[in-house]
């Protein structure tokens, strides 16, 4: 329809010039009052009514709704709690971005703890109402902004001045032009879309513009919900994969060179090499261990590895292990120990230590054997070899 359309055109021309003459007033308030009046004046005087408003398309009722009895069983929890869960995780995720999205553009600081907090107890209250649940909503959050508010007191008084509004201003309320509202969206559509950083985005990595196009057109698409559910999936998997890849795994079989390391303690830093004895080999893991990097190690083990006396796994650089990781890591050793062959694990870090101690792993490998740097490591072998001579010593003596 024309008369939308200029409605839709004049709601977005007005936001844009208001400013521009007159801060203190948001321009999107100016084209909602002058456009209503427009409106109600173009179809009481001059028989125009093709302009859809807020009053043809939903019942608006002055008065706070009752209290509603919510019926509780566990048939009805069973039934309900799978949605209830995706529900809440979503409008988390969704009040979080809002969140976000709103110290991007203040320069602030939010509280996710209490963002969250509060948002769970109004959602454990509107049901009593007849209410739905309710996230943290971006297009309204930038309307504030873009409007002038910057603290959580905006949003009070918002919701504070809305409530009073439908109900003592209900039938004023019913007169305002849907097109108005497209046009006030349209532009808190731009300024939120922050196209300069899209383009930004869009010339790092293949994987990045993967999720940036994708949560895009899904957006545009299907919604916000649908696009952050693939966008998170997709992002997911690409961290897993860059994790993986970040992981490395070497082998040391002659001489080791740690000069330039912190567990390197000899005067001469510049020059400290330390000779493998024959039948050790030193693995080192560089990165987290999970169960990608697990799958990695036992490969580079396989082709790259002997049949050694002693395997020591090098472990400083780990920040953390998983239970896949662990698990691997028991097998590993439990494998080797059928196989005759010493593992020994060097600088593992103090939190990867606690979850190394909660499993099996000490009793295979044996406590001794978990040593603090490579140094210890590779003296290990050589004590365990005195003692098993000095035992058979005193085994021919007792003979």
């Amino acid at each position: 329809e024309l008369w939308t359309t200029a409605i839709a055109i004049l709601s977005v021309l007005i936001i844009i010039i208001t400013p521009k003459i007159w801060k203190k007033v948001p321009g999107s308030l100016i084209a909602i009052i002058f456009l209503t009046l427009a409106t109600y004046l173009l179809s009481r005087f001059a028989g125009i009514t093709s302009i859809e408003t807020i009053g043809d398309r939903f019942a608006i009722k002055g008065s706070i709704p009752s209290i509603k009895e919510i019926g509780f069983n566990l048939e009805s929890v069973a039934l309900l709690f799978p949605s209830a869960f995706t529900l809440a995780i979503l409008g988390a995720i969704e009040s979080l971005l809002s969140a976000a999205v709103a110290d991007g553009m203040t320069g602030q600081k939010h509280n996710s703890n209490m963002e969250l907090v509060a948002q769970g107890m109004a959602n454990f209250v509107v049901p009593f109402f007849g209410g739905l649940p309710a996230t943290g909503a971006v297009a309204r959050t930038m309307t504030n902004i873009n409007n002038g508010g910057r603290t959580p007191v905006a949003g009070i008084i918002h919701s504070i001045v809305l409530l009073l509004i439908f109900l003592f201003l209900g039938d004023l309320i019913k007169h305002i032009p849907m097109a108005c509202w497209a046009g006030v969206l349209v532009v808190v559509s731009y300024n939120m879309s922050e196209w300069r950083t899209f383009m930004a985005l869009s010339k790092q990595s293949r994987s990045t513009l993967a999720i940036l196009l994708t949560t895009f057109t899904l957006t545009i698409v299907f919604g916000l919900t649908a696009a952050i559910q693939v966008g998170l999936l997709l992002a997911v998997f690409i961290f897993l994969k860059r994790m993986n890849e970040t992981t490395q795994v070497s082998l040391t079989t002659d001489k080791l060179d740690i000069s330039k390391e912190i567990e390197s303690h000899s005067g001469n830093l510049q020059n400290e090499v330390l000779h493998l004895p024959r039948g050790i080999e030193v693995y080192e893991i560089d990165g987290p261990f999970f169960f990608g990097v697990a799958n990695k190690f036992d490969e580079v083990m396989r082709e790259l590895g002997d049949e050694p006396n002693v395997r020591i796994i090098r472990m400083r650089k780990v920040p953390f292990i998983d239970s896949t990781g662990l698990h691997n890591l028991e097998t590993l050793c439990r494998n080797t120990k059928k196989e005759k062959i010493q593992i020994i694990l060097s600088g593992v870090k103090e939190s990867v230590c606690e979850k190394l101690l909660r499993s099996q792993i000490p009793e295979l490998v044996g406590k001794e054997n978990i040593c603090a740097n490579i140094h210890l490591a590779v003296e290990r072998p050589i004590v365990v070899n005195e003692e098993i001579a000095e035992k058979k010593r005193l085994k021919l003596r007792s003979l």
